[in-house]
């Protein structure tokens, strides 16, 4: 009887452990998968990520935001001209160079506005350059390796069967969690990029304030705002990287129990720190 005991408390250990192996397998090949995917992803340029998208938001932008922009430059443009000429004591004294002040201020705002898409695209493209090459570093040096998983396996065929079903259930639990983070991920990335296309869409209002000294100030925060989702894209990638990171120890750790509530404290650090990268980057670049 003895002896069918200990055979049928070995069995069990094992469905355990090969169970406890393969969520927390799983759980490494999902972080592995999400730093190339959120580098992949993250480091597209807006007409990449969705062309059907991008080509809807500039047609928006060109055919109904561009004109409204066109009529907010021209009350600009002649407030500008107002002043200039109020400034030189109604007319009383005028030097002529402040009409080609006015003119080349007003060559250089139409510029602007006409190639609005441009300009905003260029942003962007300098953003996810950086974020391109961040991508290939971090996506090198996080890679979870199956060489760990060995590691672990003898230290869970230490344990007793007790241990192993609690470990069991709470690897059971993180492999929910970790549902619940790829979601958050979801989110923020690809709410990232809504972002980004409603920014665009709205482009030319402010950048048809740039030229005037005392609107200007809409456009400048226009464009800081760029640079923060930009490289708010970078800000996600370092999270994840750090995360996967962090998530190593759990296979080189001597006590697994306690490195799977790490891992859990990981996970909602990492769920945290993503909803923050936006904050950060605007305070970073001072938008509002």
């Amino acid at each position: 009887m003895g002896i069918l005991t200990d055979w049928l408390a070995e069995w069990i250990k094992g469905l355990l452990v090969s169970g406890i192996l393969g969520n927390l397998g799983g759980l490494f090949d999902r972080v592995n998968e999400q730093v190339g995917d959120i580098a992949v992803t993250v480091g597209m340029t807006p007409w990449a990520f969705n062309p059907g998208v991008f080509n809807l938001i500039r047609t928006l932008s060109e055919t109904v935001v561009l004109p409204i922009a066109g009529i907010l430059l021209t009350f600009v443009m002649t407030w500008e001209f107002i002043h200039l000429i109020i400034d030189r004591n109604n007319l009383n004294e005028v030097d002529t160079w402040i009409f080609f002040k006015w003119i080349f201020k007003t060559f250089v705002a139409v510029l602007l506005l006409t190639n609005t898409f441009n300009i905003v695209m260029g942003i962007f493209d300098v953003a996810q350059n950086v974020v391109a090459g961040a991508g290939g570093i971090i996506s090198g040096t996080t890679a979870i390796s199956p060489d760990m998983m060995t590691t672990l396996e003898a230290e869970l065929n230490l344990m007793e069967v007790g241990p192993l079903l609690g470990l069991w259930l709470q690897s059971f639990l993180i492999q929910i969690v970790t549902v619940i983070m790829n979601i958050v991920i979801f989110i923020i990335v690809y709410g990232r990029m809504i972002e980004i296309y409603i920014l665009t869409s709205l482009a030319p209002l402010p950048m048809a304030t740039l030229t005037n000294q005392e609107m200007s100030s809409m456009g400048h925060n226009y464009l800081k705002s760029l640079l923060a989702v930009g490289f708010q894209g970078l800000l996600i990638m370092v999270c994840v990287a750090i995360y996967a990171v962090l998530i190593q120890s759990i296979a080189v750790s001597g006590d697994p129990i306690g490195a799977i509530w790490a891992a859990l404290g990981y996970t909602a650090l990492l769920c945290f720190t993503l909803f923050k990268t936006g904050s950060v980057a605007k305070s970073v670049f001072s938008a509002h």
